[in-house]
This record gives C-alpha cells, structure tokens and sequence, in this order.
C-alpha cells in the first residue's frame, strides 16, 4: 500500500508538468492564478517536492480537473482530457475549457426544480457571455428582467448584479463563455468588400 502511494505521488510531478504544457502556460501565470511561488511549481514539476493537499487543491481548481483526475495520469499516454460534469443545487456544469487564466467556456444546465427559481441577484469581477442551446433562460440583469430564447445570446459586465435560472417549468441548457479578469468576447469578421 505504501509502496502504490510513493508511486503516484512520484507521478504526479510529470502530470502537473504535462497539464502546464498542453495548455500553454508559465509557471509565472501559473503562480499568479494558485498563489503558489514559481519556485514551488518547478520544484513539484520535477518531483523534488513532494505534493501535499495544500497544493494539489489550487492547481486542480486552475487546471479545471479533479484530484483524481491530477494524480492519476492516463495510463494509455491517450493526450484526450475526460470531462466531468459538476452537479449542484439542480445545476449541472460541464466544463469545457481547462486553462488557467483567461475564458473559461462552459455548458450549463439548470433543472426546473433546481433552488434557483427566485432571483437573487449577486455581482463579481469578470465578463459573461451567455447563449442558450434549448429551453428558456431568464436573466435578472440590474434593472433588466429579460427571457432568451434557444439561439439568442446576451453578455454583460459580472459587475452589474446578474441571475439567471429557468424561465419556466422546463430544464434551459445553455453556453457560458466567462472571462474572469473582464476580457469580452471578440468576433473577428472580414470587412465588407467594395463593389
């Protein structure tokens, strides 16, 4: 048992190291965002420090992954992330993106007996972008009550006191692109050509 215990946690340096590079980030971004000094970063990268649950939580919550997930590499060497769904007060959010910093893009979920049936406004840094896929999704946003249909989209400041939940009876699934340093969501089109 012991032995099993020493071999993951010895792994977990080259796995740390592989989530860091397949996601294109520093070690000084890294840091940024878990509070973790870069010097301990490289150091549990190369498996010079032994990894603690102090510091696997915060890199989990950057990498977007479980803790199983952080300390069990896939044994096949398959590059394909799983994704796991999070289930909570009758939503359920997939994540879509696992990069530390920057959009996040998530598909959420919301169940028409979820808590979430009387608005409760709340605000925090960042910039959303939402885009609902099917059912109804209601939107208290400041002083704007507003429902969305499957196809239409909104995005506001996260500064602005916002909820969302079901605007009726039925579960609305929908897309949230979430920037959480206030980043927009930037279309690219080419320019009208000149007739």
């Amino acid at each position: 048992m012991e032995d099993d215990l020493n071999i993951t946690l010895d792994a977990v340096g080259a796995r740390l190291r592989e989530l860091r590079t397949q996601r294109d980030i520093t070690l000084t971004d890294l840091a940024a965002t878990t509070g973790i000094s870069v010097s301990t970063l490289s150091r549990l990268e190369s498996g010079v420090r032994r990894p603690t649950l102090e510091l696997l939580l915060p890199l989990a919550r950057a990498y977007g992954v479980t803790l199983d997930e952080l300390v069990d590499a896939p044994p096949t060497g398959d590059p394909r992330i799983h994704l796991r769904p999070i289930s909570r007060h009758g939503m359920t959010m997939l994540p879509l993106t696992r990069r530390a910093g920057g959009i996040q893009a998530f598909k959420l979920v919301i169940s028409p007996d979820s808590p979430r049936r009387s608005p409760d406004p709340k605000t925090h840094e960042g910039y959303e972008w939402l885009y609902v896929l099917n059912g109804r999704l209601r939107i208290v946003l400041g002083e704007h009550d507003l429902v969305l249909e499957p196809g239409e989209a909104a995005e506001f400041d996260t500064r602005v006191p916002h909820w969302f939940g079901p605007a009726d009876d039925e579960a609305v699934e929908f897309l949230s692109l979430f920037g959480t340093q206030g980043e927009r969501a930037h279309l690219r089109a080419r320019p009208k050509s000149r007739d």
